[in-house]
């Protein structure tokens, strides 16, 4: 199931892409915004795949509200205008349909993405260092650490680094993706724990406190994780 929001100030476009939506088995509506502050909100409070975004919007566009935004979900632009088409592409839009949008057109884009889902490639992110943006792997991040408006990243390989980044904006997206926030400084890993206990969770070699304001969302995971039988 890929989680997926509408960003759009025109209802009637939004009410037509929602229709849309629930056609389609693998896609679920997650929350609507009628601007990008709106939508920032719904990308920091929850798990984001993929976002249909408006171009022409009160504030702030589609197109800057995008690039303002260090981890991108898949993104597929909607628009009544055609003059952004090349500058959408260059930041790696899934698509971009002009309105009004049928149904045929539509799911042909949401089509490429259903696709990867069954051939899958590596998940990645690119985050940024001191001079460079470097390209990590998911599956070798262990965790995230925060330092002030830095975060430390920690690798399986025993290598870290720091990264002009926050975990409050990584969040929302890494958390479809197995990764975990357990303290207000900790996001983790689930794939690299090998213990717990109400206030600490092991990785390998490293020990990771259990913070209060986290409790109920470990508590919720490790709920999960024992009805799967996945420790």
């Amino acid at each position: 199931m890929i989680n997926c929001i509408i960003v759009d100030d025109e209802p009637l476009a939004a009410t037509l892409l929602e229709s849309h939506i629930s056609k389609i088995d693998h896609l679920k509506l997650t929350g609507k915004a009628e601007n990008a502050m709106e939508a920032y909100q719904l990308i920091r409070t929850r798990s984001v795949e993929l976002m249909f975004l408006d171009i022409q919007m009160p504030h702030l566009n589609g197109i800057d509200f995008l690039k303002s935004l260090p981890v991108k979900p898949k993104t597929i632009f909607t628009t009544a205008y055609r003059d952004f088409a090349i500058e959408g592409f260059e930041l790696e839009a899934v698509d971009y349909l002009l309105k009004p949008i049928t149904f045929e057109r539509f799911f042909r884009s949401v089509e490429r993405i259903l696709r990867n889902i069954h051939n899958p490639v590596q998940d990645f992110m690119v985050l940024r260092t001191e001079g460079m943006n470097r390209k990590v792997f998911l599956s070798e991040i262990v965790y995230f650490e925060s330092q002030g408006n830095d975060i430390k990243v920690v690798l399986a390989s025993g290598e870290s680094f720091i990264s002009k980044s926050k975990i409050t904006d990584l969040q929302a997206t890494l958390a479809s993706r197995g990764f975990i926030r357990i303290h207000r400084s900790y996001m983790i890993n689930s794939v690299f724990i090998t213990a717990f206990n109400n206030n600490e969770v092991v990785l390998g070699t490293y020990q990771i406190p259990v913070g209060r304001s986290h409790k109920q969302e470990f508590d919720t995971f490790v709920s999960a994780i024992s009805k799967n039988r996945l420790l």
